[in-house]
């Protein structure tokens, strides 16, 4: 049966570009749902300020650094 294989490669070639052809149509009618969902990136964010106290620090680093943030396009929220 391998000597078919052997002596008339052609046959070989064309199996094999047979099989190719039918993997790449599979991977394109694929449906989306198959594909694992994956989340978005996370990032987390330290501030420091050395001697403010909490107000402070609300004031003068985290509002302007929220409003920073959420001014970033295609973020999700």
């Amino acid at each position: 049966m391998f000597n078919k294989f052997i002596h008339r490669p052609v046959l070989s070639i064309v199996i094999s570009l047979i099989i190719t052809f039918l993997g790449a149509l599979a991977i394109t009618k694929l449906p989306v749902t198959q594909f694992p969902s994956i989340s978005p990136p996370k990032v987390n964010i330290t501030a420091e300020y050395p001697g403010a106290n909490g107000e402070l620090m609300t004031k003068a680093v985290l509002i302007p650094l929220e409003r920073a943030i959420n001014g970033v396009p295609g973020m999700k929220y």
